[in-house]
């Protein structure tokens, strides 16, 4: 996921004025969302970014980084777990969804950024960015249990369970680290040929799909061989491939252009784009609620935008500015609420519980 920082001005980012500024060209109608709960603080120091109110005459810019930026999230349905990347903290935290509380506070995990809950390995998986490395979490104990070195810069993973393979997108690596989970071993490093953004396993075609963002590609892995099998060009209606999401049972693909705030709908079959979508400024994650087929794009610009699919076509439900630096989501399929941690809610960390109006 992308780590840009922006400088901004510290009276506009505390009072909200911020997303009405830089978001306004980007919103066409109201979220089809609503509070469900209210805020869940999340672990961390207050947002060293943040100037409080009292403080804003002086014009004080932010100095330090933000102690409270996210990154991905991962649900497991089956203990309704909810893990969250804290980026800024160097930790993940960890929400019981059952009783909205947060159950743990994973330490020494420097720059997290991808998180991967697998319920049947009762593992999950977090990348140390800061020293590319991946750490192994015992879901029975949320105790880090083993290391595994990456290649340059880990983000995004996926999982092939055939293989009982992890793989690991080294963003400016430009390679793919597959690790063997039964042993928590490096097994294989393949060479993308550009920036690596985020990867998907297909259940169906039993292959690893990755946006390779600096040539503008998606690029088929086979594991059973941790080969290339296949370059997919993208139109240039798409700059910066830099997030992927698969409907599997649809043979469908969510490509998210953070160079151009544009989404893809792609046909699996032959990898053509059906359509092509507005999004807020430089898109980050994708969830995808499979009950509702409705899919949630987030992005760095505080910007979410909401799109129903029916068949091979989505519609636009809303985009509108949510909150400073929205950029994560997750959806769980069981409840559908959909969950966005904030870095700034008055300086703190938060999660913010929202559920479907339509």
């Amino acid at each position: 996921m992308r780590t840009v920082r922006y400088i901004m001005v510290a009276a506009l980012l505390s009072t909200g004025l911020l997303g009405t500024v830089t978001a306004a060209a980007e919103n066409t109608s109201v979220l089809p969302l609503r509070v469900v709960h209210a805020d869940l603080p999340l672990p961390g120091k207050p947002d060293q970014a943040y100037v409080p109110i009292d403080q804003q005459s002086t014009g004080k810019a932010p100095l330090k980084k933000d102690t409270n930026r996210f990154d991905y999230e991962s649900i497991d349905p089956q203990r309704q777990l909810l893990f969250i990347s804290h980026l800024g903290a160097d930790s993940v935290d960890v929400v019981d969804l059952r009783n909205n509380r947060v159950i743990a506070n994973i330490k020494g995990v420097p720059a997290v950024h991808g998180v991967l809950a697998v319920p049947e390995l009762d593992e999950v998986f977090a990348n140390a960015t800061a020293i590319n490395q991946l750490e192994v979490i015992s879901e029975k104990t949320l105790h880090i249990i083993a290391h595994v070195p990456t290649g340059v810069h880990p983000d995004g993973m996926a999982y092939a369970p055939k293989v009982h393979e992890l793989f690991i997108s080294d963003e400016t690596g430009q390679t793919e680290t597959v690790v063997d989970t039964r042993n928590h071993r490096r097994v294989a490093t393949i060479a993308m040929g550009g920036e690596v953004g985020n990867s998907q396993y297909d259940p169906v075609s039993q292959l690893v799909f990755a946006d390779v963002q600096t040539r503008n590609e998606i690029v088929a892995i086979d594991p059973r061989s941790n080969a290339i099998v296949q370059r997919y060009r993208l139109p240039d209606t798409c700059v910066h491939d830099h997030s992927l999401l698969i409907d599997a049972p649809a043979r469908l693909a969510f490509v998210a252009c953070d160079g151009n705030a544009r989404l893809l709908l792609l046909n699996m079959r032959d990898m053509h784009v059906l359509s092509v979508h507005k999004t807020g400024r430089h898109p980050d994650v994708l969830a995808f609620d499979p009950g509702l087929q409705r899919l949630y794009v987030a992005s760095e610009s505080g910007v979410v935008a909401v799109f129903q699919l029916k068949g091979k076509q989505l519609r636009l439900l809303g985009r509108n500015y949510l909150a400073y630096e929205a950029h994560s989501v997750a959806v769980d399929p069981q409840t559908h609420r959909v969950y966005f941690p904030l870095q700034n809610v008055a300086g703190h960390g938060a999660l913010r519980i929202m559920a479907p109006t339509l």
